[in-house]
Protein backbone atom coordinates (compact mmCIF):
# COMPACT_ATOMS: atom_id res chain seq x y z
CA UNK A 1 0.00 0.00 0.00
CA UNK A 2 2.78 2.43 0.92
CA UNK A 3 4.61 1.64 -2.32
CA UNK A 4 1.52 2.46 -4.40
CA UNK A 5 0.95 5.71 -2.53
CA UNK A 6 4.60 6.63 -3.05
CA UNK A 7 4.47 5.67 -6.73
CA UNK A 8 1.30 7.67 -7.44
CA UNK A 9 2.35 10.71 -5.41
CA UNK A 10 6.05 11.14 -6.08
CA UNK A 11 7.04 9.10 -9.13
CA UNK A 12 4.14 9.27 -11.61
CA UNK A 13 3.94 13.10 -11.83
CA UNK A 14 7.59 13.30 -12.93
CA UNK A 15 7.05 10.87 -15.80
CA UNK A 16 4.05 12.64 -17.29
CA UNK A 17 4.64 14.69 -20.39
CA UNK A 18 2.93 17.87 -21.46
CA UNK A 19 1.89 20.63 -19.14
CA UNK A 20 3.75 21.09 -15.83
CA UNK A 21 2.26 19.32 -12.82
CA UNK A 22 0.91 21.83 -10.27
CA UNK A 23 2.87 21.79 -7.00
CA UNK A 24 -0.31 22.52 -5.02
CA UNK A 25 -1.90 19.36 -6.40
CA UNK A 26 1.17 17.36 -5.42
CA UNK A 27 1.00 18.80 -1.90
CA UNK A 28 -2.69 18.04 -1.37
CA UNK A 29 -2.31 14.60 -2.96
CA UNK A 30 0.52 13.85 -0.57
CA UNK A 31 -1.51 15.11 2.40
CA UNK A 32 -4.50 12.99 1.42
CA UNK A 33 -2.35 9.88 0.87
CA UNK A 34 -0.69 10.29 4.28
CA UNK A 35 -4.05 10.69 6.01
CA UNK A 36 -5.66 7.79 4.16
CA UNK A 37 -2.60 5.58 4.70
CA UNK A 38 -2.72 6.38 8.42
CA UNK A 39 -6.43 5.50 8.64
CA UNK A 40 -6.00 2.25 6.70
CA UNK A 41 -2.89 1.24 8.64
CA UNK A 42 -4.34 2.16 12.03
CA UNK A 43 -7.45 0.10 11.37
CA UNK A 44 -5.53 -2.91 10.10
CA UNK A 45 -2.97 -2.84 12.96
CA UNK A 46 -5.13 -1.89 15.95
CA UNK A 47 -8.75 -2.67 15.10
CA UNK A 48 -9.01 -5.55 12.66
CA UNK A 49 -8.96 -9.12 13.88
CA UNK A 50 -8.54 -11.91 11.38
CA UNK A 51 -8.69 -15.66 11.99
CA UNK A 52 -5.50 -17.67 11.52
CA UNK A 53 -6.77 -19.09 8.23
CA UNK A 54 -7.67 -15.65 6.75
CA UNK A 55 -5.08 -16.04 3.97
CA UNK A 56 -7.10 -18.96 2.58
CA UNK A 57 -10.50 -17.28 2.98
CA UNK A 58 -12.32 -16.61 -0.30
CA UNK A 59 -12.65 -12.92 0.59
CA UNK A 60 -8.91 -12.52 0.98
CA UNK A 61 -7.91 -14.55 -2.08
CA UNK A 62 -10.50 -12.99 -4.40
CA UNK A 63 -9.73 -9.52 -3.04
CA UNK A 64 -6.00 -10.05 -3.53
CA UNK A 65 -6.65 -11.26 -7.08
CA UNK A 66 -8.75 -8.16 -7.85
CA UNK A 67 -6.18 -5.89 -6.24
CA UNK A 68 -3.33 -7.33 -8.32
CA UNK A 69 -5.45 -7.30 -11.50
CA UNK A 70 -6.44 -3.67 -10.92
CA UNK A 71 -2.86 -2.68 -10.14
CA UNK A 72 -1.67 -4.34 -13.35
CA UNK A 73 -4.36 -2.55 -15.39
CA UNK A 74 -3.55 0.75 -13.70
CA UNK A 75 0.22 0.53 -14.23
CA UNK A 76 -0.13 -0.65 -17.85
CA UNK A 77 -2.66 2.09 -18.64
CA UNK A 78 -0.44 4.76 -17.07
CA UNK A 79 2.45 3.49 -19.19
CA UNK A 80 0.34 3.76 -22.35
CA UNK A 81 -0.75 7.29 -21.41
CA UNK A 82 2.83 8.40 -20.75
CA UNK A 83 3.88 7.16 -24.18
CA UNK A 84 1.21 9.19 -25.99
CA UNK A 85 3.23 12.42 -26.11
CA UNK A 86 6.77 13.18 -27.08
CA UNK A 87 8.73 15.48 -24.73
CA UNK A 88 7.39 19.03 -25.02
CA UNK A 89 4.07 18.06 -26.63
CA UNK A 90 0.92 19.28 -24.91
CA UNK A 91 -1.81 18.21 -27.35
CA UNK A 92 -4.25 15.46 -26.46
CA UNK A 93 -4.11 12.18 -28.36
CA UNK A 94 -6.38 9.16 -28.40
CA UNK A 95 -5.08 6.43 -26.06
CA UNK A 96 -4.75 3.04 -27.77
CA UNK A 97 -4.11 -0.51 -26.58
CA UNK A 98 -4.79 -2.43 -23.40
CA UNK A 99 -8.16 -1.67 -21.88
CA UNK A 100 -8.21 1.62 -23.77
CA UNK A 101 -9.61 -0.53 -26.59
CA UNK A 102 -12.81 -0.81 -24.56
CA UNK A 103 -12.93 2.22 -22.24
CA UNK A 104 -11.74 5.82 -22.21
CA UNK A 105 -10.71 5.64 -18.55
CA UNK A 106 -8.75 2.38 -18.41
CA UNK A 107 -6.40 3.79 -15.78
CA UNK A 108 -9.37 4.89 -13.66
CA UNK A 109 -11.04 1.50 -14.06
CA UNK A 110 -7.83 -0.21 -12.91
CA UNK A 111 -7.57 1.98 -9.85
CA UNK A 112 -11.19 1.37 -8.88
CA UNK A 113 -10.78 -2.41 -9.27
CA UNK A 114 -7.55 -2.20 -7.28
CA UNK A 115 -9.11 -0.48 -4.28
CA UNK A 116 -12.26 -2.59 -4.25
CA UNK A 117 -9.97 -5.63 -4.29
CA UNK A 118 -8.08 -4.20 -1.31
CA UNK A 119 -11.40 -3.59 0.47
CA UNK A 120 -12.54 -7.16 -0.12
CA UNK A 121 -9.16 -8.61 0.93
CA UNK A 122 -9.11 -6.64 4.18
CA UNK A 123 -12.87 -6.78 4.72
CA UNK A 124 -12.73 -3.45 6.51
CA UNK A 125 -15.05 -0.47 6.60
CA UNK A 126 -12.25 2.12 6.08
CA UNK A 127 -11.07 0.26 2.97
CA UNK A 128 -14.62 0.04 1.57
CA UNK A 129 -15.11 3.74 2.31
CA UNK A 130 -11.91 4.57 0.42
CA UNK A 131 -12.90 2.33 -2.51
CA UNK A 132 -16.29 4.03 -2.67
CA UNK A 133 -14.62 7.46 -2.42
CA UNK A 134 -12.30 6.47 -5.28
CA UNK A 135 -15.27 5.41 -7.41
CA UNK A 136 -17.13 8.66 -6.66
CA UNK A 137 -14.10 10.85 -7.42
CA UNK A 138 -12.58 9.29 -10.48
CA UNK A 139 -15.70 7.70 -11.99
CA UNK A 140 -17.05 11.12 -13.06
CA UNK A 141 -13.59 12.09 -14.31
CA UNK A 142 -13.64 9.07 -16.63
CA UNK A 143 -17.09 10.08 -17.87
CA UNK A 144 -15.98 13.67 -18.55
CA UNK A 145 -12.81 12.48 -20.32
CA UNK A 146 -14.96 10.20 -22.46
CA UNK A 147 -17.29 13.07 -23.42
CA UNK A 148 -14.28 15.29 -24.17
CA UNK A 149 -12.73 12.65 -26.43
CA UNK A 150 -16.01 12.11 -28.29
CA UNK A 151 -16.43 15.85 -28.83
CA UNK A 152 -12.78 16.58 -29.74
CA UNK A 153 -11.87 13.64 -31.97
CA UNK A 154 -14.11 12.82 -34.92
CA UNK A 155 -12.33 9.47 -35.36
CA UNK A 156 -12.77 8.45 -31.70
CA UNK A 157 -14.10 4.87 -31.44
CA UNK A 158 -17.86 5.09 -30.84
CA UNK A 159 -17.98 1.61 -29.29
CA UNK A 160 -15.70 2.65 -26.42
CA UNK A 161 -17.40 3.11 -23.07
CA UNK A 162 -16.41 5.63 -20.41
CA UNK A 163 -15.34 3.46 -17.46
CA UNK A 164 -16.68 -0.11 -17.37
CA UNK A 165 -15.99 -2.26 -20.44
CA UNK A 166 -19.15 -3.04 -22.47
CA UNK A 167 -21.40 -1.41 -19.81
CA UNK A 168 -20.76 2.29 -19.06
Amino acid sequence: LCFLVYLRTFIYPFFTRGRPFPLQLLFFGTLFCIYNGFLQGYYLIYCAEYPNDWCTDIRFTSGLFLFLLGMGINIHSDLLLRQLRKPGEVTYKIPQGGLFTYVSGANYFGEIVEWFGFAIATWSLPAFAFAFFTLCCIGPRAYHHHRYYLKTFTDYPKSRKALIPFVF
